[in-house]
């Protein structure tokens, strides 16, 4: 149970109409479940970033936060494509 406040969260997955969502709190992430019908139409998909305020253990309001998506998107494509790049063997000119 997260208790009152304000915090950032993740879809991780939709399954069933059901959104599971990653919390960052202090303690680390917890996950929250939600119906999909809750979430913003903008942010119905995993990875969408979202700002939730928990109040009486349930979740209050929602709001989508789409540059803060974005960005995230963009720095995973980077290290992804960071990662994927061979490195250089012996005798290979860089």
């Amino acid at each position: 149970m997260l208790p009152d406040g304000t915090y950032t969260a993740v879809i991780d997955r939709i399954e069933d109409g059901i959104a599971t969502l990653e919390v960052d709190t202090e303690d680390g992430l917890s996950a929250l479940e939600t119906e999909v019908a809750e979430l913003p139409a903008e942010a119905q998909a995993a990875d969408a970033v979202l700002e939730v305020t928990i109040e009486d253990s349930g979740l209050a309001d929602v709001t989508h936060e789409p540059d803060e998506t974005a960005d995230r998107a963009s720095e995973a494509q980077r290290r992804f494509d960071r990662l994927s790049k061979r490195p250089p063997r012996d005798g290979d000119d860089t």
